[in-house]
């Protein structure tokens, strides 16, 4: 990812020589705000749901946007970061859009498909639940590697892992115990993390183009 420590003079402006500096290094605009943007949406509104908010809604918003914005858009971004040779946000932004596409594709697919014959619809449903428990270990696993890493990125990005990581343990908790308690923080959790993914998606937007607005995003944890 490319939001990066704060790039600003005394005087609170970005300094101009760095701005060309930047722009000379990347021939293309930085998709991270993209990236990030794209994934915090989808996040929100599967959190939302998972927090029991959408009481008068289908609670499915999310999944045509798994699938569009927080998947193909998200994946898109992290194709363009393998252009601007950043591995850490090519492999986030692109494991992170396969998620999406998969947990899409897998409940339309198998979540809310019939039970095999001579399955019991709720035996399918508890199995469907231990899938997902299962997918959520696995990136659990994976964003515990990317939250070290993202220790050398800045505070905000490293703050997305961080809640990112929380958000994963307590669902896939709460998808291994059944526990309709559990599922709900972990929407709480996942909530806190779409808005510090916007916000690092704002910071990348405000500080990657000319003017005076800019919002700071903290030096890396280790450099």
């Amino acid at each position: 990812m490319s939001v990066n420590d704060d790039r600003i003079t005394a005087a609170g402006e970005r300094a101009p020589a760095v701005q060309a500096a930047a722009a000379a290094a990347s021939p293309i605009a930085d998709p991270a705000p993209l990236g990030l943007a794209a994934f915090a949406l989808t996040t929100f509104l599967l959190s939302a749901a998972n927090a029991g908010w959408m009481t008068k809604a289908t609670g499915s918003a999310w999944l045509g946007y798994a699938l569009a914005y927080g998947g193909v858009v998200q994946l898109l971004a992290g194709m363009w970061e393998f252009r601007n040779k950043n591995v850490f946000g090519a492999t986030a932004f692109s494991s992170y859009g396969g998620f999406w596409l998969g947990l899409g594709l897998y409940v339309i697919f198998v979540g809310r498909a019939a039970p095999p014959a001579g399955v019991l619809r709720t035996i399918y449903a508890a199995q469907t639940l231990k899938d997902l428990g299962w997918i959520l270990l696995a990136f659990a696993i994976f964003n515990t590697y990317m939250l070290l890493m993202s220790t050398e990125k800045s505070v905000a990005v490293f703050g997305v892992f961080l809640t990112l990581e929380a958000t994963e343990i307590i669902l896939f908790s709460a998808f291994f115990t059944g526990s309709s308690g559990t599922l709900k923080a972990g929407g709480y959790v996942g909530v806190v993390t779409a808005l510090v993914a916007w916000y690092a998606s704002a910071a990348g937007v405000a500080n990657g183009q000319p003017g005076r607005l800019s919002l700071p995003v903290g030096k890396p944890l280790i450099n």
